[in-house]
């Protein structure tokens, strides 16, 4: 049984078109082991009902930052096929309890990295924030995101370095068509599985690129709740 984390949330803001962003404060959030790039899993059903048990009492969300002092930001997506996340995020106010599991994930900055390749669409991109804003200014930042409309673009760190293209532009012809040095770097892939194993396939095949240098986190499928 999962240990969970107990907080309040304290803020409720819209910072795109379709992504909430949730405030989650408290004294049990103090001094997590969190990464930039890794995730949390949300209750947003209720435990005493069956239709929650049937539907998924959890659902897996990056986490946008985070403070020490015991903040913690959350950004999700809302969509007209909204499932019980989206839901949980319509109806949730300021004062609801919250819980969910301490943080994990392995889609974290590798030091090792030359330089740093982000490719996902907008659900990849709250991880990617975190991992930008951890980044110095000398980083050498390359990326492409898709989004369904360019009210989906979150604020990103080295966003001049980020090529963003609105659906139904094909992810895998723009990262072909970025101009990246020579030798390979770190890859983080995220969002739609079938997309990520696409541009993981450009990377190692065309560009030459190691595996080992390809980090791969498919958040979600066509018909499928989620990847975890």
């Amino acid at each position: 049984m999962s240990v969970f984390l107990h907080g309040t949330v304290r803020e409720i803001e819209q910072i795109t078109t379709r992504m909430r962003r949730i405030r989650i404060t408290g004294p049990g959030l103090r001094d997590l082991a969190w990464r930039p790039g890794m995730h949390t899993r949300l209750r947003v059903g209720d435990p005493r009902s069956p239709r929650a048990w049937l539907h998924g009492l959890l659902r897996t969300y990056s986490i946008w930052d985070y403070s020490p002092a015991g903040r913690l930001d959350l950004c999700i997506l809302d969509h007209p096929s909204a499932g019980p996340g989206a839901q949980w995020s319509r109806r949730v106010r300021v004062g609801d309890p919250a819980a969910f599991t301490p943080p994990e994930g392995r889609l974290v900055l590798r030091d090792d990295a030359r330089y740093h390749l982000f490719v996902g669409d907008e659900t990849a991109a709250v991880a990617f924030g975190a991992m930008l804003r951890a980044l110095p200014p000398s980083a050498i930042v390359h990326g492409a995101i898709s989004v369904e409309s360019a009210g989906d673009r979150l604020p990103l760190e080295h966003a001049d370095r980020l090529t963003w293209r609105c659906r139904p532009a094909d992810l895998v012809d723009v990262v072909r068509s970025l101009e990246l040095p020579h030798a390979p770097g770190v890859a983080y892939l995220a969002g739609e599985a079938r997309t990520c194993q696409a541009v993981r396939a450009h990377l190692v095949r065309e560009r030459g690129w190691p595996r080992r240098a390809v980090i791969v986190k498919p958040f979600w499928t066509p018909g499928r709740r989620g990847m975890d």
